[in-house]
């Protein structure tokens, strides 16, 4: 069933109107039909299974027909923290984390970024990262659209450590396995992770002295695209949320 999410308040028996891309995407790329259903995930993570009573030019207007709690979240809420990289390889870092159940999406600035955009550059590029996050989150049918922030500097990353159960830099210099720093009933974790020349020794001290945990993904080095996916699994997996 296709997904999308709401901000209004309604409830069984109420009707609304989807309007914008939403409204386009379901007249016009889905070619959806009256009677048809979708389903609706508000902001408290409510399920509304809706029927689409008309079609319009001022978009589609859905009756709400039964709705449930979204189960889709998984227990732990994962910032990820991830150097900027180039091309178009963020893009791909969000879009599959979100689809692997992150919270939060932060792009950092780290001394080796071969990505660097001004100001004007990095908003256009956090819109665009927004707008993939929420269509994985309709695609993976997530409970929440998950939070892309702005591009900020390491220490800004750095300095609110303290406010997770765990704080995971991962480093091919070395660190402590996974499942020595994951425990299953832990309900926030920060993860680091660098550009394609790694983290710098005094970034990874920095991290460290914050109240972060140096850990390791293995014996490989992974590319700086694949070690954030690689890690949100392990972590989801750890934490009984790819059960």
């Amino acid at each position: 069933m296709d997904w999308f999410f709401t901000n209004e308040n309604v409830s069984k028996g109420d009707t609304l109107t989807i309007t914008g891309e939403d409204a386009v995407h379901i007249t016009k790329s889905l070619r959806m039909s009256v009677g048809e259903v979708i389903t609706l995930c508000t902001k408290d993570k409510t399920e509304l299974m809706c029927i689409i009573e008309a079609i319009s030019s001022d978009g589609v207007t859905v009756r709400v027909s039964e709705e449930e709690e979204c189960l889709h979240e998984p227990t732990v809420d994962v910032t990820l923290y991830f150097a900027l990289t180039k091309g178009d390889k963020p893009e791909t870092v969000i879009q599959k984390a979100v689809e692997l159940g992150v919270h939060r999406i932060v792009p950092v600035l780290t001394s080796r970024c071969v990505s660097r955009p001004d100001a004007k550059s990095a908003e256009k590029k956090l819109q665009r990262y927004r707008k993939i996050a929420l269509q994985a989150a309709m695609q993976s049918r997530r409970g929440i659209i998950p939070e892309v922030s702005p591009l900020c500097e390491l220490k800004a990353a750095a300095a609110g450590l303290d406010a997770y159960d765990v704080s995971i830099v991962f480093y091919e210099g070395g660190g402590a396995p996974l499942r020595e720093l994951v425990r299953p009933e832990f309900k926030t974790i920060a993860v680091f992770i660098g550009p394609e020349g790694g983290l710098a020794p005094e970034e990874v001290g920095l991290l460290i002295s914050g109240g972060g945990k140096a850990a390791t993904l293995g014996k490989r080095i992974l590319r700086a695209e694949t070690a954030p996916l690689a890690a949100l699994s392990a972590i989801m997996l750890i934490t009984g949320n790819l059960e």
